[in-house]
């Protein structure tokens, strides 16, 4: 008879912690509860997307976690930090070392190579320009794009387009990488290969956070955080449990 004692559940470092988060726009009868009372924590390595319809909260919800916004109330813990009580230059210096950044829009500067705009994170950095140059090369090989390393914006396509900003988002290995509805201006296809780039980042470690109106993207994810008017309904989802939530 095997008498060993059950493997005690290793937790990883969290990330992402939100404690009682609210954030009110306006005042009185103008006052309008964009998130209640959110709470939620995301580990490290974890592949999530976060749903919802219109007005639910989850570009509210983005926005603090990407330090872009600040919680009227409640803390936000980054990688430990409580990034609630920063100020705006702390608050910068953090999204650019601990957060990558994808968008819908590419947000690429059309006069700079794709190499040359992978770079630009680690300027503000104060990574010497070798190293920027070495960093940048690894980041576009890793997302397929080491043959178009000297292309402009305008000479890639939009899912090349978005592998740049993908390798541009990496390449200061942050802690996290936060991708605002990162296929929402691709195709189907493009999509599918996008994805699994995200997939293929998350398989070597890193945490992703996607913000996503698209089940069908949604689904590609680990785990599915649901918003509905400013709370959270459902915080951690499998793919299959999704489906009836969409049709419940």
């Amino acid at each position: 008879m095997d008498k060993s004692k059950p493997e005690t559940p290793v937790h990883k470092p969290v990330i992402i912690r939100l404690e009682n988060i609210f954030k009110i726009y306006g005042y009185g009868n103008t006052e309008v509860k964009a998130l209640v009372d959110v709470s939620l924590i995301v580990e490290q390595g974890e592949y999530c997307s976060i749903m919802g319809a219109s007005g639910s909260g989850k570009s509210t919800v983005m926005n603090i976690v990407g330090c872009l916004d600040r919680p009227t109330s409640g803390q936000y813990y980054l990688d430990g930090v409580d990034v609630s009580r920063l100020d705006d230059s702390e608050l910068a210096k953090i999204r650019n070392l601990k957060i990558g950044f994808v968008f819908q829009q590419f947000h690429l500067l059309p006069q700079l190579t794709a190499l040359e705009n992978v770079m630009l994170p680690m300027v503000y950095a104060g990574i010497p320009l070798s190293e920027r140059r070495d960093r940048a090369r690894e980041a576009l090989q890793r997302v397929g794009l080491g043959n178009r390393m000297t292309n402009k914006p305008t000479q890639l396509s939009g899912g090349q387009q978005q592998r740049v900003a993908i390798a541009r988002a990496i390449v200061n290995r942050p802690v996290l990488v936060l991708a605002d509805e990162p296929t929402g201006a691709l195709d189907s296809r493009t999509t599918t290969e996008v994805m699994e780039i995200f997939t293929q980042l998350n398989a070597s470690g890193i945490t992703v956070v996607m913000v996503t109106h698209e089940p069908e993207v949604a689904r590609l994810t680990k785990r599915i955080v649901w918003f509905r008017d400013g709370e959270v309904i459902h915080s951690s989802l499998t793919p299959e449990e999704m489906v009836q939530v969409a049709v419940s």
